[in-house]
């Protein structure tokens, strides 16, 4: 187990990873369903593990040389998310002009601030979490109307959470790893590492299974 990553094993029982190979590109051929070998995790268990005093000795997410990776945390916690498949801390391209402003990329060597934090917020009724993006203060939605390659991209853009802004979250404990799942589709967030330009490395919610590292990631918790 790292101990950079969080880990719920005093939450969740011990479990066996059923995956194809990290390096096996996401299939499509199946409806998606909870993950073979992974847990759901609802509001209490991340706040009641993740803490506020950070008393637990955790390492937070590393920062990059003269840049503080300090975050206000809501009641779930704040957090940054890196993808397994490429090593990279995801980002809120809060810069990009319309209609890609706020998508999610897998692009940070480091947590340099707001851009690479995400505030989770759990929603009862729902049973799923919210991710709020530091970086511009917007909710990440799930773009199911846009076509081509940008289709069921995550963008931080909503002022408010529906359906598009709602994700299942599952944590693999002999991996030590986590995956998000869409409300909107049900489809598993990847992270793009094949595509090339403005687009690299963006968080898609397309995959119907977890099919390895494209669709993994690592969850450091920001100091608040």
């Amino acid at each position: 187990m790292t101990s950079a990553v969080l880990s719920l094993s005093a939450l969740l029982a011990a479990s066996v990873l059923v995956a194809p190979a990290a390096g096996a590109a996401p299939r499509n051929d199946r409806p998606a369903a909870a993950p073979a070998g992974w847990e759901r995790v609802d509001g209490s268990e991340l706040a009641r593990f993740a803490g506020s005093d950070g008393s637990d000795g955790r390492t937070q997410a590393p920062a990059a040389a003269g840049r503080s990776a300090s975050a206000r945390a809501d009641d779930s916690g704040t957090y940054a998310l890196k993808s397994v498949r490429n090593g990279k801390f995801t980002a809120t391209e809060k810069n990009y002009a319309a209609p890609n402003t706020g998508v999610l990329r897998a692009r940070s060597a480091a947590v340099t601030g707001a851009w690479e934090g995400f505030a989770f917020e759990w929603h009862e009724a729902t049973e799923t979490y919210a991710l709020k993006s530091l970086a511009n203060n917007r909710y990440v939605a799930v773009e199911g109307n846009y076509t081509g390659n940008a289709q069921n991209v995550l963008r931080a853009r909503s002022t408010g959470t529906g359906t598009w802004e709602r994700f299942t979250l599952y944590y693999n404990e002999d991996a030590d790893r986590w995956a998000l799942q869409s409300a909107l589709n049900g489809r598993f967030v990847a992270m793009e590492n094949s595509y090339t330009g403005s687009l690299q490395y963006a968080l898609r919610a397309r995959s119907l299974e977890v099919t390895g590292s494209w669709e993994q990631f690592e969850i450091f918790q920001i100091s608040s």
